[in-house]
């Protein structure tokens, strides 16, 4: 068996990461079975697109896709000590299931930290299922005390007419 190869992900690829995303989120969640087409090509315009800001990273077995991993990276506010800052974020690690207990999930993880580190990124942060915390936890990943999440607020929708309306007798 040859070994998996973990690299960035090649424009021509990006339609079988599309069907990576599209078998994860069928997996965990089950999808219609029409739309695969459209997302698949939505999705991989939108990685082409978006290449920059969310280089995606692959695990490859005899040209074959077993993995992905995609790092949002974020600018931040200028400090006076460094007025180019940006962070990470690890987004969308999923191996196939036939291909999880190889350790090809760490190698992902591990690639997109040294990309990180090329990139000269202050921090990277992961939003992790409960069953991937301990392979982060492994690649030097801790829970963050002062990192909190919040949901965002929704606008609200207007009051119908007769709810402004001034209630009561004349």
């Amino acid at each position: 068996m040859t070994e998996i190869e973990v690299r960035a992900a090649r424009p021509g690829e990006l339609a079988a990461v599309a069907g990576l995303r599209w078998r994860w989120v069928a997996e965990r969640d089950g999808l219609p079975g029409d739309g695969r087409e459209a997302f698949v090509r939505g999705f991989a315009t939108w990685a082409r697109e978006n290449a920059a800001t969310h280089p995606c990273l692959v695990g490859v077995r005899d040209g074959r896709l077993l993995g992905m991993a995609f790092l949002a990276v974020t600018p931040r506010v200028p400090a006076p000590s460094s007025f180019t800052r940006a962070s990470g974020d690890v987004q969308s690690v999923y191996v196939v299931p036939e291909a999880r207990g190889s350790g090809l999930g760490g190698l992902l993880i591990e690639a997109v930290l040294r990309l990180a580190g090329e990139l000269g990124l202050e921090r990277v942060t992961v939003h992790s299922s409960r069953e991937a915390v301990p392979a982060y936890q492994r690649r030097g990943f801790a829970v963050a005390p002062v990192l909190l999440q919040a949901e965002p607020l929704r606008p609200r929708p207007p009051a119908s007419p007769a709810a402004r309306r001034p209630s009561g007798g004349g």
